[in-house]
């Protein structure tokens, strides 16, 4: 369930940003051409993403690597957050709870990024251990 809500977030916000262009960024409606060009592109690139995720999502048992690397990208994007953030100060407050989630939510999946393939294992081991005994 947590794989398919990232994937149909990032789906929306991409979407969102991809439509609205500048408008979609807090204190940026007015940041010119290149700005809107360069945020629709990177609209476009992160449906794309979650795209990515609701794949990952629809394999069954979900594999862990690629939980675990769209994860990495995610962290990503935080770190290069912090990094503005110590090059160019403090962004506007939205950027700042984008931040925590892109830091916080991470371990989380790497943390669970197993867990569908550990529970498919289980129920193999107790399917073939019930065939086994009869």
């Amino acid at each position: 369930m947590l794989v398919l809500l990232m994937g149909w977030s990032c789906v929306a916000i991409g979407l969102f940003h991809l439509v609205l262009g500048n408008a979609a960024i807090p204190g940026a409606a007015h940041a010119g051409t290149t700005i809107d060009s360069w945020g629709r592109f990177m609209g476009a690139s992160f449906a794309g993403y979650g795209l990515a995720w609701l794949w990952a999502a629809r394999q069954h048992p979900i594999p862990a690597p690629a939980v675990r690397w769209l994860a990495a990208v995610f962290l990503l994007g935080g770190a290069g957050r912090l990094l503005s953030l110590a090059l160019h100060g403090r962004p506007q407050g939205f950027q700042i709870a984008l931040t925590v989630i892109e830091l916080g939510l991470p371990p989380v999946y790497f943390r669970l990024a197993d867990a569908d393939e550990r529970e498919t294992g289980a129920h193999r081991s107790r399917a073939s251990g019930a065939d086994s005994s009869t």
